[in-house]
């Protein structure tokens, strides 16, 4: 726009008009900052998860444990994802035979803590979480604890993480 062929008044109101718009542009840009929408690194990209996010995982996984529902729990799961069970030999790579797992296990009334947990975040849609924990599961009425070592391999789906690969194999010395 040529700003010389306008009068003096018009050049003051067009540069408000500007001036106001690069207010505005920069007040939108602040409050895009500041919400709660994930993380956007200079190129657009999300940000990775923090080792804490990944590690939390756990604990919403094992918050479906205690519903007692075993397709709770398979929520937990991606479509496509494999479960190596502990207390199985049969590998599960779908999700009526991970239901099928759960349905049996949560007959234990089982809960989980990790003992040692290593996280990787790999980016910010996928991370492994490998480690030891000991589940306390009740068995024909008697209380008893079952350590185990474990894998976690997560991945963030339509913007919700689920597990893909679940490994879990009882220890084999006892501790």
């Amino acid at each position: 726009m040529d700003l010389n062929n306008h009068s003096i008044g018009e050049n003051d109101t067009m540069r408000n008009h500007l001036v106001g718009a690069a207010a505005l542009t920069a007040a939108a840009a602040l409050l895009v900052g500041c919400s709660s929408a994930p993380a956007k690194t200079s190129a657009g990209a999300e940000q990775a998860p923090t080792t804490d996010q990944i590690r939390a995982l756990f604990a919403d996984w094992n918050a479906s444990l205690a519903t007692g529902d075993p397709q709770k729990v398979a929520d937990r799961y991606a479509p496509n994802a494999v479960l190596l069970p502990t207390v199985s030999n049969q590998v599960r790579s779908t999700r009526a035979e991970i239901v099928d797992y759960f349905e049996h296990f949560l007959l234990n009334e089982p809960s989980g803590s990790i003992v040692d947990s290593h996280v990787a975040v790999l980016d910010a849609d996928d991370a492994i979480d490998a480690g030891t924990y000991r589940f306390a599961l009740t068995k024909d009425g008697k209380a008893t604890t079952v350590d185990a070592r474990y894998t976690f391999v997560y991945e963030k789906i339509d913007g919700k993480w689920l597990i893909v690969n679940h490994h879990s194999s009882a220890m084999p010395e006892q501790v």
